[in-house]
């Protein structure tokens, strides 16, 4: 992710991302790149789903905000300098690969490919500040050295074990916010600095959650290929689907939209610090709550009519949770009301594990799907 940015006020500045605005969308290669960096989101699933230990939940979120992190500086990247050149988009092509390798050596980056995620994660990195180099020069020497030795971290950390691997992995995150901190100055020798464009950022977020919610279902549905197709298994698979299109009722129903319109009418340095916080610190929450909620739901399928061990129930229920939360915390940030309504379904959806471990994963799932279509009911009702 990029930058936190001081005091700005250059009035030119609004008027070249006004101006900028009408032109600048999301191209069909950052939907490319997109979907790419959401096969990390499904091999995460599936490792949550292969392995419900406190170890396991601290390699997936590890991993994921590792790499959101940079994915978020590709969304800032391109929000910056569009891939309309050729050698923007090799560069990109290039990033892509680089996130490719990351995600295929997910399932064993803590056992034994680390070092390819590792060096996957260097490349990632410096085809990042590679593109960067090209709007502000030496300027991004003031960020890429703090990423590289975020990937030089974990490099370090596939040789070795215990509890040092989980410290040199979390190095990442620290170093990465250090550099988003410096980094804010790299626009003061810019007349515009770092803008944000609302439309395009806005745009291409969404388009992220769109695609997460989508490889999740592809997700469960792949999982039934070796089951029996029978009405328990149905059952269980459309309520995981009908859950899924809830949740996307929660943000796209109405956050979106206004969230674009908050952005744009806010002053730059502002626009910048919603950003950031609404689309990344927000953001982990809830596509780690859409990565949990599809691994509870692949463990569920088989057992939706028995009770649940406290593992799946936990990833059903938690995973809903943290989704709500996350959403809350975007509509604070973007100055959207109603966050008490998502605080409040996020403590019954966390609440509904009971209904999981004492009667039937099927309760569970209806109990969830309740919760968030009764949300959604009492904010229209109270808008």
């Amino acid at each position: 992710m990029q930058p936190q940015i001081k005091e700005q006020t250059h009035g030119t500045a609004h008027a070249l991302v006004d101006q900028s605005e009408q032109e600048l969308r999301v191209s069909t290669l950052e939907l490319f790149f997109d979907l790419v960096f959401v096969f990390t989101i499904t091999q995460l699933a599936s490792l949550l789903a292969r392995d419900l230990s406190a170890a396991a939940a601290a390699q997936v979120c590890l991993i994921f905000i590792v790499l959101f992190w940079m994915y978020g500086g590709y969304a800032w990247l391109t929000n910056q300098v569009p891939p309309v050149s050729t050698m923007r988009r090799v560069l990109l092509i290039a990033g892509m690969a680089a996130f490719f390798v990351c995600a295929l050596s997910v399932p064993r980056a803590f056992s034994g490919t680390g070092l390819v995620f590792g060096v996957g994660y260097l490349l990632v990195v410096l085809v990042h500040g590679g593109l960067y180099a090209q709007v502000h020069g030496r300027a991004v020497l003031r960020f890429v050295p703090f990423n590289a030795a975020g990937a030089a971290c974990i490099i370090i950390a596939s040789q070795l074990n215990g509890a040092l691997v989980y410290v040199l992995w979390a190095a990442p995150i620290a170093l990465q916010y250090a550099a988003s901190y410096l980094a804010g100055r790299v626009g003061e020798n810019q007349r515009a600095g770092f803008d944000v464009r609302p439309g395009h950022f806005v745009e291409r977020h969404g388009g992220l959650l769109i695609v997460a919610f989508g490889e999740s279902v592809v997700g469960v549905g792949i999982g039934l290929a070796d089951l029996t197709l029978d009405l328990k298994t149905v059952i269980t698979a459309v309520l995981g689907l009908v859950l899924a299109a809830a949740l996307w009722w929660v943000y796209f129903g109405s956050d979106e939209k206004q969230a674009e319109a908050h952005l744009r009418a806010a002053a730059m340095n502002d626009r910048v610090r919603m950003a950031l916080v609404g689309y990344f610190y927000a953001f982990v929450p809830m596509l780690l709550g859409v990565t949990s909620l599809a691994a509870g739901v692949k463990l569920t399928i088989s057992t939706i009519d028995a009770r649940l061990s406290l593992g799946p129930a936990l990833l059903l229920g938690g995973g809903v949770a943290l989704y709500l939360v996350g959403d809350s915390i975007f509509r604070r940030t973007m100055r959207i009301p109603g966050s008490v309504y998502r605080l409040s379904a996020a403590a019954v959806a966390a609440a509904t594990v009971v209904l999981g471990t004492m009667l039937a994963g099927l309760a569970q799932l209806l109990g969830l799907l309740l919760t968030v279509a009764a949300m959604l009911v009492l904010e229209a009702r109270n808008r």
